[in-house]
């Protein structure tokens, strides 16, 4: 499976693959195969990635076509969601 928005954050900030691994500890050979799928991409990995982007985790999975992360607990309690 590709994650497809994993990639489309990454071009639309006109950032390589080599500079985000670089960034996230990696090689660029491995993260162009979390990028196409060819490895699931970790929870670490994911995490990293969600808050280096500002989204969250659904959304790089695919799970949601909406970029903006979830409430945080703060926010939820204010507005009692």
């Amino acid at each position: 499976m590709a994650y497809k928005h994993i990639k489309d954050l990454r071009v639309d900030r006109d950032i390589r693959q080599r500079e985000l691994a670089q960034l996230l500890g990696m090689a660029q050979n491995t993260y162009s195969q979390y990028e196409t799928g060819t490895i699931a991409l970790t929870a670490e990995v994911l995490c990293k990635l969600a808050d280096f982007y500002g989204t969250s985790v659904d959304y790089l999975l695919d799970r949601t076509d909406d970029p903006a992360p979830p409430p945080s607990r703060e926010r939820r309690e204010h507005y009692k969601l």
